[in-house]
């Protein structure tokens, strides 16, 4: 299941995964493949787009996340970062086309969890937000592609 929705014109896009299957996070969470089918679906149903952030800032939307979907390694998302949302996404796609940030991340609400390890294994979560950050809690939670030419990017 995925989300996909069509960019703004001008904004710059870039495509990585918000999450990684079966690694562990620095927190001590491991996520479970799966574990955003429920939620993907529910938000594809109600029409209801995943807004990108800056470093987790609710008040700091600075696009939305225009693909969204399950692969075998992680939440793949392709996501825009809109020419007209002001400061913070003038700040966020310089230092993304710059090199200067390039980590994912995820606002989420659990749904389904079991303690192991000193953390959990999160089956099911309702996702909130796609956020580009400095340090992401999964290392390998990262952004592999930044198109500022408008060329397509292949979906999830």
């Amino acid at each position: 299941m995925s989300v996909t929705v069509e960019p703004a014109p001008g904004a710059l896009r870039f495509a990585g995964y918000a999450a990684v299957f079966g690694k562990r996070d620095s927190g001590g969470d491991v996520i479970l493949p799966g574990a955003f089918a429920q939620t993907l679906a529910a938000r594809k149903e109600a029409g209801v787009r995943l807004p990108l952030l800056w470093q987790h800032r609710g008040h700091q939307r600075i696009g939305w996340v225009d693909v969204a979907g399950e692969d075998r390694h992680g939440l793949r998302v392709i996501a825009s970062v809109s020419a007209d949302a002001g400061h913070s996404a003038t700040l966020a796609a310089k230092a993304l086309a710059d090199g200067a940030v390039n980590g994912l991340s995820f606002g989420y609400r659990v749904r389904d969890a079991a303690p192991q390890g000193g953390g959990r294994e999160l089956r099911s979560v309702d996702l909130i937000e796609v956020s580009l950050v400095t340090r992401p809690m999964q290392p390998l939670a990262r952004v592999h592609y930044v198109d500022s030419k408008g060329s397509r990017l292949a979906p999830a």
